[in-house]
């Protein structure tokens, strides 16, 4: 898929994130990328083949303090390689993306893995 419809489908899965969460996002670039760093890959123990679909980095809302100074824009990066190479059709890619971006975004609000898979039913 061409970068710029990869780019689009990021953009309208953003649009469908329920306004009362969009309003509450705030200092985030949400970008897409080939692949994971090296180095994300080690921070995060993804050895071998292992994929990674998308990644925040930053600090999430609950433990950020009214004292800080000014902050650097947290990132959510959706990695378009490693999300086609688990999908076989554009409506998948869709679907994939809408999830990860959904995915990440929680983490932005303060949600850990388990905390993410248990509320989309997949304990």
């Amino acid at each position: 898929m061409k970068r710029q419809r990869f780019e689009q489908l990021v953009e309208e899965a953003y649009d469908r994130i329920p306004e009362e969460f969009r309003k509450k996002i705030d200092n985030v670039v949400i970008k897409v990328e080939d692949y994971p760093t090296r180095e994300d890959l080690e921070k995060l123990e993804i050895r071998g083949e292992g994929l990674l679909l998308g990644l925040y980095r930053g600090t999430p809302l609950h433990l950020r303090s009214v004292w800080e100074g000014i902050r650097l824009p947290d990132e959510i990066v959706l990695y378009q390689k490693d999300i086609e190479k688990i999908c076989r059709t554009d409506e998948e890619i869709a679907d994939r993306v809408e999830e990860v971006l959904q995915h990440e975004i929680a983490h932005y609000f303060g949600l850990n893995d388990d905390e993410i898979y248990a509320l989309m039913g997949r304990d």
